[in-house]
């Protein structure tokens, strides 16, 4: 067979056939490869064309918020007023040299050496401008800002500053109204809002003067709401923001993203004495009546149930069937006052008030607080285990009322007799009886003699086996007259006999 008959034979085809096949997909490959340098490959040439747009996209969102934030600035910054505080404080003279604070300065007349040296003290603080009637200019700020001070100057936005003077305030909330007279009529009112209607993550921004710094503005986020726990007795729950809050904002604004003023800044948490993101606001929805009833008034009228609370231990509810329940323990109740008159009694659980949750004894103390005095309110209470409705008439809280603990009925604290206790006391299993945990001086309970310690094992004769069944005897309205028997160190003792009022 000559080779051109070779070249054109079957299997010759078929080898040349795959042959092609192979070359040109060689060829194809390469093709596709060499063009893959030139373009820097299609998924690379795709991310360049998303991030193009993503980056315009994003430039323009964050225009948005921009805008939005200068928006605030310019409704409440105007609001917003710096305060420039002079005070006095007094020390005993000669402190400053040990010398004299050991042995006295023998120069020194008798007389001289109790007089105390007065020293001028400067503050700033920031308030904000709530309310105008007439020329009459009302600033909010707190208390601790102003307490004290022997002269205020109020500085504005556009930094006019007047002479101001402290119309009234609340030392339990550490709130403040005061006050300076224009006659211009471009002072600007702050807008207040809705705190109850704050959710954790909402814009937080942070309006004051901090470190003098006048007319400052720093942004964050709600980081937290319902907090409790603040300086001083405040019995403000707070709004917790991690907007840059320092010293003097006190008093300062804390505003939403719609220039509405939503807390009033008070304190922050730190090991530094600076910002390290826990600041914290009075929400503005407790400051409201504190405003109100300062401008008309001069002081604030608080509500006054007649109750003092306890924070009665798991193991407490747990005897009374309570559980998780949410609400506050009523531990003693003023014989004179409204809860009394009302049918509230010690062991009661408070869970609602005028349809309100109650959550905590906090919240309890700012509900009642903040009810008109003279108004009549239903409480919903959980005692021995049946829920109740019971109305109360509100009265004013006066300081000579709530501290008149002679009239606190019982006085004392109780607790669960559990096997740690039953350990320390060296009680054996088959004594029974609610452990005294403290008594409240000049008590009722104080003046039968009761001691932290005791285990009280009868009211009335009546023996007492738990938690639920001492509140039972305790609150028998046919008995008037109450004596206890005790276990203390081992002696069974019975109590003075007392009659309740």
């Amino acid at each position: 067979m000559s080779f051109t008959r070779k070249l054109f034979s079957k299997r010759i085809f078929l080898v040349n056939l795959v042959l092609v096949g192979i070359m040109i997909g060689f060829a194809a490959a390469f093709a596709i490869l060499a063009r893959a340098p030139a373009s820097d490959g299609p998924a690379v040439a795709h991310a360049e064309t998303v991030q193009s747009i993503d980056a315009s996209t994003a430039v323009g969102q964050a225009k948005s918020i921009q805008t939005a934030f200068n928006d605030v600035a310019r409704t409440v910054l105007p609001s917003v007023v710096e305060l420039d505080v002079v005070g006095t404080s007094s020390a005993p003279q000669g402190d400053e040299f040990p010398w004299r604070f050991f042995f006295g300065d023998p120069n020194q007349a008798p007389d001289e050496k109790s007089q105390p040296k007065e020293y001028e003290e400067r503050g700033l603080g920031s308030g904000i401008i709530v309310r105008r009637q007439g020329k009459l200019v009302y600033v909010l700020t707190n208390n601790h800002v102003v307490a004290g001070a022997k002269k205020i100057t109020v500085k504005l936005y556009d930094e006019r500053e007047f002479p101001g003077a402290v119309v009234g305030i609340d030392s339990r909330r550490d709130l403040a109204i005061i006050s300076f007279e224009s006659q211009d009529a471009d002072i600007r009112v702050a807008s207040l809002g809705d705190s109850d209607a704050l959710e954790v993550g909402d814009w937080a921004i942070a309006i004051g003067s901090p470190f003098g710094l006048f007319s400052s503005v720093t942004v964050g986020v709600i980081s937290a709401i319902g907090r409790d726990g603040g300086p001083d007795g405040n019995i403000s729950d707070f709004i917790q923001t991690d907007a840059a809050i320092n010293r003097g904002n006190s008093g300062g604004a804390l505003a939403d993203i719609d220039g509405r003023v939503v807390g009033i800044n008070t304190w922050i948490a730190s090991n530094t004495g600076g910002s390290i993101g826990l600041g914290f606001s009075i929400p503005i929805n407790n400051a409201k009546k504190v405003i109100d009833d300062i401008i008309a008034g001069g002081a604030v009228r608080y509500g006054w149930l007649g109750v003092l609370l306890s924070d009665a231990p798991k193991a407490t509810l747990a005897e009374l069937d309570l559980g998780s329940t949410k609400g506050a323990f009523i531990g003693h109740v003023f014989s004179d006052g409204p809860a009394a008159k009302g049918g509230i009694k010690p062991g009661d659980y408070v869970v609602e008030i005028d349809g309100k949750a109650v959550s905590s004894m906090d919240q309890l103390v700012r509900i009642v607080g903040d009810l008109p005095v003279g108004s009549k309110s239903s409480f919903a209470v959980i005692r021995d285990g049946k829920r109740l409705q019971l109305k109360v008439t509100i009265d004013e809280r006066k300081e000579t009322s709530a501290a008149d603990y002679s009239k606190l009925w019982p006085g004392l604290e109780i607790a669960p007799l559990d096997e740690d206790a039953r350990k320390e006391l060296g009680l054996g299993a088959k004594v029974d009886g609610a452990l005294v945990t403290s008594v409240i001086a000049k008590s009722p309970a104080s003046t039968m003699g009761l001691k932290a310690g005791d285990v009280v094992t009868e009211v009335n004769g009546t023996a007492i086996g738990s938690i639920a069944e001492y509140y039972r005897a305790l609150n028998d309205p046919k008995t008037q007259k109450f004596q206890f028997t005790v276990l203390r160190e081992g002696q069974t003792l019975t109590t003075l006999a007392l009659i309740r009022k």
